[in-house]
């Protein structure tokens, strides 16, 4: 570095195009960095004096310095300057101005590539941290509202068509299963990003005696890079982290489509909360689920983050290129949209209104319960497939009618099938129906508790004392 301006040196001569220094300049968004830049090139300096490379004085200094160029930078009392290219120059340069020679011995030993490698591994350890927070606490809302409705009966649907009763608590615990899951897959992606790549330099290392392991113990490594071509080019760690980010938001617009079904008039099984709703600049009555709706759409931006991300590398040859540079924004936008779409879906969870009533008569038509039928008549000894061509024309008979299933007398049934009796009625109960599938993962109301019984001792929801699975959860 010559002077304060980039890291061209005399090398060059003259200084880039402006436009040229407009598109090569990172600091715009590189600056999230910040923190990770300054951590990291504090646990450089001490291992530089704890190995003899620098002084402990300028090390000394370095560290006192860094911290007051992150906090002067950090408050706006430092301007950020486009010229210094990226948030590395930005915070050296004016290092070097605030202490003099010791902070131009701070990059001994070091290079931009493996530094930014590590700056970046350092901010998505961070931010996925975070990300599984914030995937913990949209499972908790969700397992609450679960419990708030242990006995509303809903449809469950295939194709969008009624297709059989099930619990509303277990369809927001199939949403739980979703997110349980971006959670595994966000802490995956951490685990491959706690590696410290720092000590690789450019590309073949260094010449000075680095312990690479005490700086990645003292920066919260789990282990350093074992090829120091690999480390300064990869960034797996990052399209790992998008692709889960994609993933979950995939899942969040699958639930924002949902609430924005249930919440139409068409439909209206639930209310939105007045806090995640706009109303419309011309019709005074409309109130519409903008917030679910901008959380679905975003998922088209997510995926183009990883589609971004692995188009860049995906011609790269070894080690280092510039265009690496162009995985951070993507890297940033992914888990900033991530993140946000599932605090406000968290919210609009935990706000959100059922209509039970509603629910309850939208079970009560559309023949529900149809697969009762066949499954009392193999109960009877009937082949499945011979029970399943009866209950269809029963079902045909009950829309001629204009009537549902257990409205249909015991001749019309007997009619079909001699098999039938009195006690057929009771599996057209729909709550009868629904307790029937008592399996593992199946709808029936000892199976919904147990599992929430189990999810709340997971994520630390439950109450000094609860009941039994017999009683309201």
């Amino acid at each position: 570095m010559s002077g304060t301006k980039g890291a061209r040196g005399r090398r060059f001569e003259g200084g880039l195009d402006a436009l040229a220094q407009r598109m090569n300049a990172s600091v715009d968004f590189d600056r999230r960095l910040l923190d990770a830049d300054v951590a990291g090139s504090r646990a450089h300096a001490r291992m530089l004096a704890r190995q003899g490379v620098i002084s402990a004085d300028d090390a000394a200094a370095i560290d006192r310095g860094l911290v007051e160029v992150r906090d002067a930078l950090a408050s706006g009392e430092l301007a950020w300057d486009p010229a210094l290219e990226d948030v590395h120059m930005n915070v050296e340069a004016r290092l070097i101005e605030k202490i003099g020679d010791a902070g131009r011995r701070l990059h001994t030993g070091r290079s931009r590539n493996d530094q930014v490698a590590t700056d970046l591994r350092l901010w998505v350890k961070d931010a996925a941290t975070t990300l599984v927070a914030r995937l913990g606490e949209l499972r908790a809302t969700l397992v609450k509202k679960a419990a708030a409705h242990v006995d509303a009966l809903m449809p469950g649907y295939t194709h969008l068509q009624r297709a059989q009763p099930v619990r509303v608590a277990h369809h927001f615990l199939a949403y739980q299963e979703m997110f349980e899951r971006d959670q595994g897959r966000v802490l995956d992606a951490i685990a491959r990003a706690d590696v410290s790549p720092l000590g690789s330099g450019a590309l073949a290392g260094t010449t000075f005696p680095l312990d690479r392991a005490g700086v990645a113990e003292d920066l919260g490594f789990a282990a350093i890079s074992r090829n120091s071509l690999d480390a300064v080019g990869d960034r797996d760690f990052a399209i790992e982290l998008v692709a889960a980010c994609a993933l979950a938001q995939v899942h969040l617009s699958r639930l924002a489509e949902e609430l924005v079904l249930w919440c139409s008039q068409e439909v209206g099984f639930a209310r939105l909360s007045d806090r995640w709703c706009s109303g419309s600049s011309l019709m005074p009555q409309k109130k519409n689920p903008d917030l679910a709706e901008l959380v679905r759409a975003k998922t088209g931006r997510v995926v183009g983050a990883w589609v971004t991300l692995v188009t860049v590398v995906k011609g790269l040859p070894l080690a280092y290129n510039k265009d690496l540079q162009e995985t951070q924004e993507p890297l940033y936008d992914a888990v900033e949209t991530v993140t946000a779409s599932l605090e406000v879906m968290a919210g609009m969870i935990a706000d959100l209104t059922l209509d039970e009533a509603r629910l309850a008569r939208a079970v009560g038509e559309g023949h529900l319960v149809a697969t009762e039928l066949a499954d009392y008549l193999v109960n009877k000894g009937v082949a499945f497939r011979d029970a399943h061509d009866v209950a269809g024309h029963l079902v045909r008979k009950a829309i001629e009618r204009g009537v549902e299933l257990a409205a249909l007398s015991l001749d019309e049934l007997r009619a079909a099938d001699v098999r039938f009796a009195d006690d057929v009625y009771g599996w057209l109960d729909p709550a009868t129906a629904v307790d029937r599938r008592d399996l593992p993962g199946a709808p029936a109301r000892v199976r919904v508790v147990a599992e929430l019984r189990r999810l709340e001792a997971e994520l630390g929801l439950l109450a000094p004392a609860t009941n039994d699975a017999g009683g309201s959860p």
